[in-house]
């Protein structure tokens, strides 16, 4: 596979991974005056929810920054319970393609389906080896019905054409839940949990090779794990007998210039992994 500065540069990847090349010489802009820690940490993360705060003697708005949680809480709203309907399970575990997206397509189980436009069900190959997890639809995907549109699927487009991959071929690509979010926050446990059986019955009829989880969500749902990125990347996990890795969700990448080296380097690993090396 190449990996020149003239192929990166024909799929319009040099801007994304030249930093390879300049290394520690790269250093960011000084600010023009030092941030409180809170927004230091405001700018590295995605927006979160808004914080009402009615007993606030400021005007200024609180940092939207996620209280850190104990590790017992970060796990319980992993294992979130699922809800349980055992005539939805029973027919989700005998769906074929067609009927399980008529049910993605009439599923009320949870609340977000109050505001979709669509169900954003899945895109791909449906004996692909390669399967790509995110974290759920956005508003360009609400509109469409397709995951990773936009840049962040722009991104992510390129980075498998330069691994030698290909939308719609070799991968399918799903998220997490089927629904947008509101405000394309952070989907809550138990909308997670409402979409579980779904993805779980995509992944039986797939039947990939390798999953890549894309972002927090994915990597918790499929390793039970909310533990921090560095934990989790640059190894092998399993799910359901299958290899997955994790990485970052393409929508961070844009947002986090030098994480895309790391993306890459774990693009690289699933590939090795998949080719048993």
């Amino acid at each position: 596979m190449r990996l020149d500065k003239d192929y990166l540069m024909e799929l319009e990847l040099w801007s994304h991974f030249e930093l390879r090349s300049l290394g520690h010489k790269i250093m960011p802009p000084p600010p023009t005056s030092a941030p409180a820690p809170s927004q230091a940490a405001t700018s590295a993360v995605a927006p979160a929810r808004a914080v009402a705060n009615p007993t606030a003697k400021t005007s200024v708005a609180a940092p939207s920054v996620a209280t850190p949680q104990p590790a017992a809480a970060r796990q319980a709203r992993v294992d979130a319970p699922m809800p349980v309907d055992p005539a939805r399970l029973e027919k989700i575990s005998r769906a074929d393609w067609t009927t399980l997206a008529e049910i993605s397509a009439n599923c009320t189980v949870c609340t977000l389906c109050k505001q979709r436009k669509q169900v954003v069900f899945g895109v791909g190959a449906q004996s692909a080896q390669w399967l790509f997890i995110g974290e759920g639809p956005g508003a360009e995907e609400d509109e469409s019905g397709e995951p990773f549109v936009g840049q962040a699927g722009k991104l992510l487009d390129a980075m498998l054409t330069a691994a030698g991959l290909q939308r719609g071929r070799e991968v399918y690509i799903a998220n997490v839940v089927k629904c947008r979010p509101p405000g394309n926050r952070t989907p809550l446990p138990e909308e997670a949990a409402a979409c579980a059986p779904l993805l779980d019955r995509q992944i039986e009829l797939i039947r990939p090779k390798i999953i890549v989880a894309l972002g927090r969500t994915a990597i918790a749902r499929l390793t039970g794990s909310e533990a921090a990125m560095a934990a989790v990347r640059g190894r092998a996990h399993t799910y359901r007998n299958i290899p997955v890795i994790a990485t970052y969700h393409p929508a961070y990448l844009l947002r986090n210039l030098p994480e895309k080296l790391k993306a890459w380097e774990d693009l690289q690993l699933a590939k090795r992994t998949f080719s048993g090396d």
